[in-house]
């Protein structure tokens, strides 16, 4: 049975990174994004269920505890984790399977499923990052110096990925992620 792939995707907060998964997974119909869990607040707009699995620090704590995770890590003071049933179910089914994760989750993934594929979206520039942060309207000067020298981290770990894709152009950054994932060979179930 062909099984799917596991397609890990980080960037630096403020890159797109959400967009552009949302984009490519409009387009791909083989394509799933696995539902993080995190214990930050919803943003205006975000359903949970869908854009993420909000829970309590209790109810998160209590998934850590039962090692229901594939990964998850603790990122501007939130915890964000992907449920493992729920990954290992969508790869079974043959469905290529997208995750929105931070470069420690990705790194941790990357460990446990040496055959995930890691993809490091990039922004244009730190001026441009800072002016998409800002642009949220959402975080305060704080917590976006903060974001901008976690920035500086994150870039300095794109080596560890496996592709590395700009995001100076919304459509470009998709089409170089559909053009990525199409040439992934088929793999088998181990």
């Amino acid at each position: 049975m062909v099984q799917g792939h596991l397609i890990v995707i980080s960037a630096p907060s403020g890159t797109g990174k959400t967009t552009v998964i949302d984009r490519l997974l409009k387009h791909n119909p083989k394509l799933v994004r696995a539902v993080t869990c995190t214990t930050r607040a919803a943003r205006p707009g975000e359903v949970d269920g869908h854009d993420y699995n909000f829970l309590t620090e209790e109810e998160f704590g209590a998934k850590v505890q039962a090692n229901e995770f594939l990964e998850w890590a603790t990122v501007h003071g939130n915890r964000y984790g992907t449920l493992r049933k729920t990954c290992m179910d969508l790869l079974d089914q043959g469905s290529d399977v997208v995750l929105n994760i931070d470069v420690q989750g990705a790194l941790s993934v990357k460990k446990l499923y040496p055959q995930a594929v890691l993809v490091f979206l990039c922004p244009p520039s730190l001026d441009i990052l800072e002016e998409r942060l800002r642009g949220r309207g959402t975080n305060t000067d704080s917590d976006i110096a903060q974001r901008i020298q976690d920035a500086h981290f994150e870039l300095s770990m794109k080596n560890r990925y496996d592709y590395e894709v700009v995001n100076d152009d919304l459509l470009d950054a998709v089409k170089r992620l559909e053009v990525l994932i199409a040439a992934l060979p088929p793999q088998g179930k181990e």
